[in-house]
């Protein structure tokens, strides 16, 4: 359904690293655009917050496991003196700088919360949303109208913990999820216990193992473990994410594609050799990144557990009839529960295991009206930052009219393929719902939007080092604005400067 672009008032939800270019690109699109945030600056989770608030953030030492340039919006390239992995302080200036730059702030009202977003009553005709905004300093609510939401909180604000332990609730230790993490500061000469080898679990452990008495890393099932830095010094990602490396994965069989990145992995340290090594593939689970974890375990500061059977008092039994005493502190970083309350009361998107009635995890399938967009419920292989740009720019194309989308039967067998495809790749995990793809998913957006990138021998012959960069050079977000929509006139020049901008941090 086509609105005026003119009159058409778009809602975004959230000021951070999805809703920033949520509100640059509805500004390309002429939309009347208000952005509500809760918080008091832009960065949202990586805005680093010392209190513990139902806000999630980052640990006061996050750096960032993509590189500056995977993380990097279409048209707003790193300055080359960043580092290629940038601290979180970093993040948010990054960010302030984009919104500076575009002059995002005028369109966004602070310390707003958005209280419900609702169909309006002449939703039906017009496609229209109500949305109840509570003012934090004042407690005024206000209910607006528009005719477009794009949802862009993240999926991580509800913290989920699994059923309790045998014995669990009589451990007399402090509990506490990784949400609530914040550093090391009153974890020293303690012994302490971490459930989950995701990132965040990875980074606490390490983390607290420099002060602790004793750190136990829990694994149920184990990890592959990657590092930032690839060979000879290169960003991992930057190294991976090529279209020429594409072509090949494309070619080689999964099963020699697995091999060969679990012998490079076995060559950095051997995973079996210290307790982590997983049974299934490399690229049937979500990765995770820690360039420390491996010196930790081999000089015993952290040592590598299998599940909890049972608590016994303080002390705690692993399913290897191992035990770890007097334990001081359970952390748990076992992920984050989806969920949108704040939609129609929680009721509109449905979520059961943290799977969701999305399609391409954007768009709730049921609406006859695609003028709701969630933005950022993604796991990738990959940078979410310009996935989420990416998917802002699907939805605000859908709602002026110039894209098109499928219908709904063909939604329904696009979303039934994906569940299948998942279910086969992946071992079966709350976080192996929304998992995509980074490349594969740029290009099946990009497709629908009409900002497919130009292939390498289109550059033939008057573009001869375009067409080599467009095989070679790592595939950030700004090769989707070198054509369509919005093209960007400074597009070619931000890929030909890529490699300048990844090598001057040596200089």
């Amino acid at each position: 359904m086509a609105y005026s672009k003119e009159k058409s008032r778009i809602c975004v939800i959230g000021a951070g690293a999805s809703g920033l270019p949520s509100i640059r690109h509805a500004l390309l699109y002429g939309f009347d655009v208000v952005c509500y945030e809760a918080q008091a600056d832009i960065g949202g989770l990586w805005r680093f917050n010392p209190e513990a608030t139902e806000y999630s953030s980052v640990m006061r030492s996050t750096v960032i496991n993509t590189s500056k340039e995977f993380t990097a919006y279409s048209d707003f390239p790193p300055l080359p003196e960043e580092p290629n992995f940038m601290h979180n302080t970093r993040m948010p200036n990054y960010m302030k700088s984009y919104a500076k730059h575009f002059k995002l702030e005028n369109h966004i009202k602070f310390e707003h919360k958005v209280m419900n977003i609702f169909r309006a009553e002449n939703y039906g005709k017009t496609g229209q949303w109500d949305v109840r905004v509570r003012d934090l300093r004042t407690g005024k609510e206000t209910t607006n109208r528009f005719d477009g939401v794009l949802h862009c909180t993240g999926h991580h604000a509800l913290p989920h913990s699994p059923a309790p332990f045998p014995g669990q609730k009589k451990f007399r230790g402090r509990m506490m999820h990784a949400h609530d993490y914040k550093d090391w500061r009153g974890f020293e000469n303690q012994s302490i216990i971490v459930i989950g080898v995701g990132n965040s679990g990875c980074d606490i452990a390490v983390e607290l193992s420099r002060v602790a008495k004793q750190v136990h890393l829990v694994s149920r099932r184990g990890t592959w473990v990657f590092n930032r830095i690839h060979d000879y010094g290169r960003p991992v990602d930057c190294a991976r994410y090529t279209r020429l490396n594409s072509a090949v994965k494309e070619i080689l069989p999964s099963s020699l594609a697995n091999a060969a990145v679990k012998r490079q992995l076995n060559r950095r340290f051997d995973h079996e050799l210290y307790g982590i090594k997983p049974d299934h593939d490399v690229m049937a689970a979500h990765p995770t990144i820690n360039d420390e974890l491996p010196n930790r375990i081999a000089n015993g500061s952290i040592k590598i557990r299998p599940h909890i059977r049972r608590f016994c008092g303080d002390n705690v039994e692993f399913s290897d009839e191992s035990v770890a005493e007097a334990v001081d502190t359970i952390i748990f970083a076992t992920g984050y529960t989806v969920c949108f309350p704040e939609i129609e009361a929680g009721k509109l998107v449905k979520v059961a295991n943290n799977q969701v009635d999305l399609f391409q995890y954007i768009f709730p399938i049921y609406l006859p009206h695609d003028t709701l967009g969630i933005i950022g419920l993604i796991q990738p292989f990959g940078s979410i930052i310009p996935i989420s740009e990416m998917q802002s720019r699907l939805v605000l194309a859908t709602i002026a009219g110039d894209s098109k989308l499928p219908g709904r039967a063909d939604r329904l067998a696009i979303m039934s393929r994906k569940v299948a495809e998942m279910s086969q790749r992946y071992i079966k995990s709350r976080r192996h719902t929304v998992r995509v793809d980074y490349l594969p998913y740029m290009d099946e957006l990009a497709s629908i939007i009409g900002c497919d990138v130009p292939s390498w021998y289109s550059h033939l012959p008057h573009d001869l080092p375009m067409a080599h960069r467009s095989l070679t050079a790592p595939h950030a977000a700004y090769f989707y604005r070198l054509s369509g929509p919005h093209a960007w006139d400074g597009a070619r020049a931000a890929i030909m400067g890529i490699e300048q901008r990844i090598t001057a941090v040596g200089n």
